[in-house]
């Protein structure tokens, strides 16, 4: 799907503005000794004042996690000698920005660079009529030439109103075949470097979670959820957003078994490597992009 009105147009464009403004606040802070959950609320809360909403719950991730760690309701974890992943999404009426960014409390700068350096160099060859192919084979060969791997099996992705994972797939990676970019198309980059094997695996923890399908539910705490839970939008949530409602741990697991939530665990590093991350919104145009979340 590409921008058809200049409306949408801006909303993009505020969405990506309003983000890069939480995102250096978000850095700083990022500091050992800081509670991850007073962190991540602050992001939120910060997104929220300035007129976004959230795209998703801020992902914190660290270490050998890639992605989808967010603080559970009475997190009481802090940050220490972590490299930590920050994985921010903003909406304007459904029209999102992502971006990310690695705060490195753990002496691996070169790590960071990797991530840092392919994101930029993959935003160089980003325009119309450029397939995804060309953006995968930039990236793994930036972060192999910096001694690194890219996870192969994470991709960035397209960005759709209220759909913050939309078609086309970004790979890490060289690739056979991709898909041609086109102008006014909304797409995220997102390189993830490690000094691990370069795959990721599904985590025994989820604290993020989507809606599968709606239907009816039968009991009263599962309608509250269902209610409480369309406030987002159909864009995904995390558990502690869901204070105040009756009987919260045994609605959310039973609506899981019934298929209506599906979980987002969070994604490690299969061989226990470091992981650093980096991401722009961009929006495509005829001879080369506009990066939004600068």
């Amino acid at each position: 799907m590409t921008i058809e009105t200049p409306e949408t147009l801006e909303k993009y464009r505020q969405a990506g503005r309003i983000l890069s403004e939480v995102r250096q606040a978000a850095i700083a802070r990022v500091q050992k000794g800081a509670r991850m959950l007073d962190v991540a609320e602050a992001i939120e809360a910060d997104i929220v004042a300035k007129g976004g909403k959230p795209a998703f719950p801020v992902n914190i991730s660290i270490d050998a996690e890639a992605a989808h760690d967010t603080p559970e309701p009475e997190d009481a974890r802090v940050f220490e000698d972590n490299i930590v992943k920050l994985d921010i999404g903003v909406h304007v009426d459904g029209y999102i920005a992502d971006t990310a960014v690695t705060v490195d409390l753990s002496g691996n700068p070169d790590l960071v660079k990797a991530s840092e350096k392919a994101l930029e160099e993959a935003i160089k060859t980003v325009r119309a009529g450029v397939s995804t192919a060309t953006i995968g084979e930039v990236i793994e060969a930036t972060i192999d030439g910096m001694g690194f791997k890219p996870i192969y099996n994470l991709t960035g992705h397209g960005l759709e109103r209220y759909v913050q994972h939309a078609p086309p797939a970004i790979p890490n990676r060289r690739m056979g075949q991709g898909i041609v970019l086109q102008a006014s198309q909304v797409i995220a980059i997102e390189p993830f470097a490690t000094d691990g094997d370069g795959l990721v695996v599904e985590g025994a923890v989820a604290e993020i979670f989507g809606v599968s399908v709606v239907r009816p539910v039968r009991l009263p705490w599962e309608r509250d959820m269902m209610k409480a839970i369309q406030a987002f939008d159909g864009l995904p949530f995390a558990r502690r957003w869901l204070k105040g409602l009756k009987r919260p741990e045994k609605t959310l697991d039973g609506l899981i078994r019934a298929g209506i939530i599906h979980a987002y665990p969070v994604l490690v590093e299969q061989a226990g490597g470091m992981v650093s991350q980096a991401e722009h919104t961009l929006i495509v145009t005829e001879d080369g992009c506009e990066v939004t979340t600068r």
